[in-house]
């Protein structure tokens, strides 16, 4: 991507397609790409939370990434989750992901972080993007990670010109206003919301775009919450909410989520995208969840969602 900015809109946490011996499916990487191509978003984080990257060993990230950029081939953004647990093996990974093409790297908490406190978690994210060869995005992940950033360390941190993306994934009232006090002076800075399940309250309150874990799948929905935000009809924004939460539930596998990677990867095997439900989280697939994402991708479940997960974004 060129220029200082990077787009807004609609961004998918891609999920990561495996064989059936757990090697990377290039071809269904391939379809994956495509399908996201064509409902239009502006950008795909790989190896993240949903694509499993803290699992990946260096060969399947190595495989995955340059399938990714290949295949993207500059029609949208291409981000690469590069999270460890020391700022050096984060350059590292930034220095590889340089050379593969991609065009922003992520950082999120580190897996693990003794001694960890507000301060020490500043200076790790400040090493890494004062060095960064890429642009970098920040991902909060919330109570999810070692310790919380401090009010004013969030607000060094995102006074930093090379941190040019929030996903905000962490679900707190008080982050997403210290976000967008620290946006005012940084109008360069977009803001993504990654609770999937409340997008209305994010774009309402100003935050850009959406990154969504389904976006693989409910990326068109998405987009019709964003244009009906973006030109100021909020209950038309919430029913298309209403109809997303309701598709996700059934593809997760009910509001407890209890097949969220399973039934992602059931939806894309009978969606034709992916080749085989592998992954390496061993989530539960249940007999409900199967049926209904059956349901869905073949037009009986008498709500519709065939059109919004095969067709085009209107």
């Amino acid at each position: 991507m060129n220029g200082p900015l990077f787009p807004s809109g609609i961004w998918s946490a891609a999920p990561t397609p495996f064989t059936a011996d757990l090697e990377i499916d290039r071809a269904s990487a391939k379809r994956m790409v495509a399908h996201h191509l064509a409902q239009g978003v502006a950008g795909l984080m790989i190896a993240g939370t949903t694509g499993e990257g803290p699992w990946l060993d260096a060969s399947q990230l190595d495989s995955l990434t340059r399938t990714v950029v290949e295949h993207a081939a500059g029609r949208c953004c291409v981000a690469l989750q590069v999270t460890d647990n020391s700022p050096r093996r984060v350059l590292d990974r930034i220095a590889t992901a340089q050379a593969r093409g991609v065009d922003l790297a992520v950082v999120a908490p580190p897996f693990l972080m003794m001694n960890a406190s507000s301060a020490r978690l500043l200076s790790h994210y400040r090493e890494i993007v004062r060095q960064s060869p890429l642009p970098v995005g920040f991902y909060d992940r919330g109570a999810n990670g070692p310790c919380p950033l401090a009010e004013p360390h969030r607000l060094e941190l995102l006074a930093e010109p090379n941190l040019r993306i929030v996903k905000d994934s962490s679900a707190n009232a008080d982050a997403r206003a210290t976000y967008l006090r620290a946006r005012v002076g940084r109008p360069d800075l977009v803001l993504l919301n990654g609770d999937e399940f409340h997008c209305v309250e994010y774009l309402h309150a100003g935050y850009d775009g959406l990154l969504l874990g389904g976006g693989v799948f409910n990326a068109r929905l998405a987009a019709r919450i964003l244009a009906e935000m973006r030109r100021g009809n909020r209950p038309e924004a919430e029913r298309w909410q209403a109809r997303m939460t309701d598709l996700m539930h059934r593809v997760y596998g009910g509001p407890t989520i209890e097949c969220w990677l399973t039934g992602l990867k059931e939806l894309l095997v009978q969606m034709g995208l992916f080749s085989t439900t592998a992954n390496l989280l061993d989530y539960p697939l249940t007999e409900t969840c199967r049926r209904q994402v059956a349901a869905a991708v073949q037009g009986t479940d008498g709500m519709g969602f065939r059109d919004d997960l095969l067709s085009s974004p209107g």
